[in-house]
């Protein structure tokens, strides 16, 4: 699974201290990139409920997933885009519950 990052998430990525970022990449690695290679290529299968997946509302493409329930609060939202020919993920931004006034 490839990544693209929008410039807001790599704002958001240099707000973040360093604990806070490096559990959203240890969520990533270790939930959220087998569950997206699971969703790519199986479109039904379910995204793992600890994610809390689901698209963001008003925001066509969108979606977000929640990587920490406990403080701090950890949201990132994303989109499916296509790199090199295959299905990716672009990465719109990453934070608090703040990041959904423009996610």
């Amino acid at each position: 699974m490839k990544y693209e990052k929008t410039p807001a998430f790599e704002a958001d990525v240099r707000a973040l201290d360093k604990d806070h970022y490096d559990l959203f990449r240890r969520v990533v690695r270790e939930k959220f990139r087998p569950a997206a290679e699971r969703k790519a290529a199986d479109p039904s299968a379910s995204w793992p409920g600890s994610l809390r997946v689901r698209r963001v509302q008003g925001a066509r493409g969108v979606w977000e997933m929640t990587w920490s329930f406990a403080g701090p609060d950890g949201r990132a939202t994303f989109e499916w885009v296509e790199i090199d020919g295959e299905p990716g993920i672009r990465w719109r931004r990453v934070g608090s519950h703040d990041i959904f006034e423009r996610p």
